[in-house]
């Protein structure tokens, strides 16, 4: 799979293998090779297709997907496409297809460099909570997830869930079961892992990969509310950690939670990565 998304531009969080992997069982994927590119179904009673990016054109895919959707008993529907398949798709099938921007899947665009420094006026809140930290827990220390620790960091994501109820709502349950697959593949997947101490205790984990030559990608941070400022140190610190060489960090969407929403534009975003969902209008290509 990873070969097949190298093909494409791989400018968004669903041409991730580890997003796709942690992510399956919540929404049901299914992957396959078709003439070369990656196909992914989401919910295949209900289907959604991720646009098959790849070199070439594209018409033998869409046609293929067409077909596939059909024998599934529903309309074509792509649940992804970035700005650049938006416009392919509107080349090849002109006035074809319903096409909508979803806010709620846009990922967040950061400068590596912003999240490294934390310099100017708009980010002056996070060196505070950092400054706090540092003051409050003096004996902090951060280390990378290795198989010395990682039973301790599962430790502090089963402590987060009971401070978060993370089995008694439907969206924090599917997250859950996301983050155990990262976790209890963590040495099998492209994933790198920073911890934060406080003492002997974890307090903060965070897991993060490359997207691609320019863009660095993080999938999970999660902190104890009984650290406050924790979030904020764990960032920093693996920013220095990980972030060197690369021009941006995508902090992927929001999911339509408004206080995670609120949280990712307080790190100024430099934009948002626009997707779109499309639907066949019709029932013929």
């Amino acid at each position: 799979m990873t070969t097949l998304l190298q093909q494409s531009s791989r400018g968004a969080l669903e041409y991730n293998f580890t997003s796709l992997y942690m992510w399956r069982h919540a929404y049901r994927l299914q992957a396959a090779e078709h003439m070369g590119r990656l196909i992914v179904v989401s919910d295949p009673d209900d289907p959604m297709y991720l646009y098959p990016d790849g070199p070439g054109p594209i018409e033998p895919y869409i046609e293929a997907l067409y077909e596939d959707a059909k024998a599934r008993g529903a309309g074509l529907a792509f649940w992804v496409l970035l700005d650049e398949h938006k416009e392919q798709l509107e080349k090849a099938y002109p006035g074809k297809f319903d096409i909508a921007p979803d806010r709620s899947q846009a990922d967040y665009l950061y400068t590596a460099e912003s999240l490294i420094t934390l310099r100017g006026k708009k980010l002056s809140s996070k060196r505070n909570h950092i400054n706090r930290f540092m003051s409050t827990f003096r004996d902090y220390r951060y280390e990378p997830i290795t198989k010395n620790n990682i039973r301790e960091v599962h430790e502090m994501d089963r402590l987060w869930c009971e401070e978060n109820y993370g089995y008694q709502t439907e969206s924090l349950t599917r997250e859950e079961n996301a983050v155990d697959q990262v976790l209890h593949n963590y040495f099998d997947l492209p994933v790198d892992g920073g911890l934060l101490r406080v003492g002997e205790k974890v307090v903060a984990f965070t897991l993060g990969e490359p997207l691609n030559d320019t863009t660095y990608l993080m999938h999970i941070e999660k902190a104890l509310d009984a650290y406050p400022g924790a979030y904020q140190m764990i960032n920093q610190l693996f920013a220095e950690a990980h972030f060197e060489g690369y021009t941006y960090v995508n902090r992927e969407d929001d999911a339509g939670d408004e206080g995670l929403r609120r949280a990712k534009l307080s790190y100024d975003p430099v934009r948002l990565v626009t997707k779109y969902c499309g639907r066949l209008i019709g029932d013929t290509l």
